[in-house]
């Protein structure tokens, strides 16, 4: 069985210039899924130790399990 491919997706908080102020969190922003899916019905996503899985069902749904 092929081995598939895994999406790594890194998001880190923004400093800003002052070494006082806080960790601002980066602005939500959407991803298309078909970035994600890449031509797939399905794609593994590593989240720290953790491995994920989003599937796009025949229902046009997406499932993401554990």
């Amino acid at each position: 069985m092929p081995q598939r491919p895994v999406l790594h997706l890194v998001t880190r908080p923004i400093r800003s210039g002052s070494p006082q102020s806080p960790l601002r969190q980066p602005e939500s922003s959407a991803l298309e899924s078909d970035d994600l899916l890449r031509g797939t019905r399905e794609v593994l996503i590593r989240h720290g130790a953790e491995i994920y899985r989003l599937r796009h069902t025949r229902n046009d749904k997406l499932i993401l399990t554990k």
